[in-house]
């Protein structure tokens, strides 16, 4: 027998317009639509949430999307995080059970994906927070300190996130990327959190490993908490310079 609670979820999608690597990158359009409303139909198209939101510090982003239909809310340009959005945003949210952070530029989430991570949090329900990661087998990518790499334990929680190769494989013999399952998995640009959990922590300070890395997660991790890692075979990058939006571009106009 299932006993496993169904959780009322929402999306939020954290949008600035401040970028500095890629200039105004959620309004860029080369496919004909920006690229935020790209990352907010890939969200609607998920099955468990109730809705999605985007938070937003750009009344032109929040125009572009209420425009379409979609709901857009104003949050403070003081925000320092994408995880600070979506904690304003959770605070209006007091009928929700997990807020789901998707990032802005991440227009080719799967909905299965969104699916699952809210789904880890019903099947473990003492932990706070979920992510999700993909087998990564492209060892230029583990040597890319933009590409984040996470390892987990046998139980599926989190060990460490890090820019760096981890594990770091001493003999060059054992470095098989074909191996299964995986040896190294690429985290992916999603979160979901349990709101209570998300309000503590959006109120915490960066924490050491944070700050070394730039990696929020790991606030989490050096206070105790459990994170659990899905694995997907999706593949998902966030889009952060011109070359990975021109890439975008590309396969959106061969799937079009």
């Amino acid at each position: 027998m299932n006993n496993t609670r169904a959780l009322r979820s929402y999306v939020v999608v954290p949008a600035r317009l401040g970028s500095t690597r890629l200039r105004r990158k959620m309004l860029l359009s080369d496919t004909g639509r920006s690229l935020i409303e790209h990352t907010y139909e890939a969200a609607r198209r998920a099955r468990r949430p109730v809705g999605v939101v985007v938070a937003t510090d750009s009344v032109e982003i929040a125009e572009v999307i209420r425009r379409t239909g979609g709901t857009a809310v104003m949050t403070s340009e003081s925000c320092a995080s994408g995880t600070d959005r979506v904690a304003e945003v959770a605070a209006g949210l007091p009928d929700a059970d997990v807020l789901v952070n998707l990032q802005g530029d991440e227009p080719e989430m799967a909905a299965t994906a969104i699916d699952q991570v809210i789904e880890l949090l019903e099947q473990n329900p003492h932990a706070p927070m979920a992510t999700l990661a993909t087998p990564l087998r492209d060892a230029a990518q583990i040597a890319n300190p933009a590409c984040v790499k996470v390892v987990f334990d046998d139980a599926g929680r989190a060990m460490y996130f890090s820019r760096s190769q981890i594990p770091f494989v001493r003999e060059a013999e054992d470095f098989d990327l074909t191996s299964e399952p995986a040896l190294f998995h690429q985290h992916l640009g999603i979160y979901a959190y349990r709101r209570d959990f998300l309000m503590q922590l959006a109120s915490w300070p960066p924490s050491r490993m944070e700050q070394a890395e730039r990696l929020e997660q790991l606030r989490v991790i050096e206070r105790g908490h459990a994170i659990m890692v899905g694995v997907t075979q999706h593949t998902s990058s966030g889009i952060d310079t011109a070359e990975d939006y021109a890439k975008f571009v590309s396969r959106w106009q061969r799937a079009a």
